[in-house]
């Protein structure tokens, strides 16, 4: 039958469990983009590595959801958020430093000046998830 095993579920735990599964998502983006640019900087490794062990923490969470879980989920999403703006200000300033500047043809080409802005986004509806379904 369709939906038993959903039934149930609150909306903060289906919301923890999308965005870990965004976080997977992303992961496998930000990794072929970094790898192509061979890592030429330290950042560059940042959310390949933080990226699953932000996932897998999510989903521990919608597995699980006990409270010392719940507050490493919430601790890293904190941090990950930050890390992605961060990202954002590294990617702007990477497309500024390319020949030309900040031109529209650097967007395009350039590092994905959006794509840290999502690691964030994902990051703080994971933390409002936690929060809004009772707190650590």
């Amino acid at each position: 039958m369709i939906g038993v095993g959903w039934t149930g579920w609150p909306f903060e735990r289906v919301a923890i469990l999308f965005a870990s599964l965004g976080f997977l998502l992303i992961f496998v983006q930000v990794t072929l983009f970094h790898y192509r640019q061979n890592f030429r900087h330290w950042a560059q490794w940042v959310p390949v590595i933080a990226l699953p062990i932000l996932a897998l923490t999510g989903l521990w969470v919608t597995a699980s959801g006990t409270a010392g879980v719940r507050r490493v989920f919430a601790l890293l999403c904190a941090v990950d958020a930050l890390g992605g703006l961060y990202g954002f200000f590294l990617h702007l300033r990477g497309v500024g430093q390319r020949v030309d500047g900040y031109r529209l043809q650097n967007f395009l080409v350039g590092p994905p000046v959006v794509l840290p802005l999502t690691i964030t986004a994902l990051s703080v509806l994971g933390l409002l998830a936690v929060y809004w379904s009772g707190g650590l």
